[in-house]
């Protein structure tokens, strides 16, 4: 797994790794995980449970920096350690925190999960890149109907680009909602886990859950919502850039994708690859890339990923 990190206050790098790194080695050598460091930008990878144990660490120790101005080799050690420990206690499948919808609770199942749900918690705008069956879309679901409930949020958006995986379905009769209803099903799905089917209708009509394709975005400024855009493998650079844009106060968004199942013409163009290089280095945006370990679906789907990706590597 690898999830890149950008620091709060790249002015106070050095502290924060030490002279020489040597706080960055430390953090490798008792967590076993490898990291680069360019400008405000940290990546980290290796075993998920261990790159979840650096993220919280590095968190951590930048709040001792903000807070008492410095940080000794002590306090990395004591903090690393105490990481350490309480993830022992804690169990090796133990994954964090759960969450809590409308009817259900629901649990991250990977250390890669959880450190999907805990970027969320953290960052206003999140972007989540994995294979099939990772749970990219449900989980971000699944966040976005807790904080409905627990009212931190008064509205989700759930956007999805219009594209057809390999094949042209044609004119497609009904109203909007009857248009679009096919692309963002499997939003829906996700969804009819975690609320009545009554609880959706009330919502939907009430403006509370809006679903919206993604060419109607443009123009809107989305407040206290959670906006979540699906595929996003499949949106182009000017819509990506057109997306984002919308996002307003007290809102957070969260962008999945699966990088290896582009159905544009052009799949160089595609909006999340681009977004992915140019935004790794801003502040306050999270980024995670799941992988094959995250596949929670049937035992067959990982099975079925492996061999795709094996034949095409």
């Amino acid at each position: 797994m690898e999830l890149t990190i950008t620091l709060e206050d790249a002015g106070r790098r050095a502290e924060l790794f030490g002279s020489g790194d040597r706080h960055l080695r430390q953090i490798r050598g008792v967590l076993g995980v490898q990291i680069t460091a360019r400008d405000s930008m940290v990546r980290v990878s290796g075993d998920p449970r261990s790159v979840g144990q650096a993220a919280g660490a590095l968190e951590e120790l930048q709040r001792i920096l903000r807070d008492s101005g410095s940080l000794t080799d002590e306090q990395v050690d004591a903090v690393l350690h105490a990481r350490r420990r309480s993830a022992a206690a804690e169990g090796p499948d133990a994954c964090g925190s759960d969450i809590h919808t409308c009817t259900a609770i629901i649990q991250a199942r990977t250390p890669g999960q959880q450190a999907y749900v805990d970027a969320v918690r953290r960052h206003d705008l999140v972007f989540c890149v994995g294979p099939a069956g990772s749970g990219k879309t449900y989980l971000g679901v699944a966040l976005a109907v807790a904080m409905l409930k627990a009212g931190t949020i008064h509205r989700i958006v759930l956007v999805r680009p219009a594209v057809e995986a390999g094949e042209k379905l044609g004119f497609l009769p009904g109203d909007l909602q009857a248009k679009v209803n096919p692309y963002l099903r499997p939003l829906f799905d996700a969804m009819h886990d975690m609320m009545t089917f009554d609880q959706i209708k009330r919502f939907i009509a009430n403006d509370v859950i809006e679903v919206a394709p993604l060419a109607y975005m443009r123009g809107r400024t989305l407040n206290n919502c959670v906006i979540i855009l699906d595929e996003a493998q499949n949106t182009t650079v000017s819509q990506m850039l057109m997306f984002l844009t919308r996002l307003g106060h007290r809102s957070k968004m969260i962008v999945t994708g699966d990088d290896s199942q582009v159905d544009l013409e052009r799949p160089e163009n595609s909006g999340i690859c681009d977004a992915l290089r140019r935004l790794r280095g801003v502040p306050g945006i999270g980024i995670v890339r799941l992988d094959r370990q995250d596949i929670v679906r049937h035992r067959l789907v990982q099975d079925i990923v492996n061999a795709y990706a094996d034949r095409c590597g």
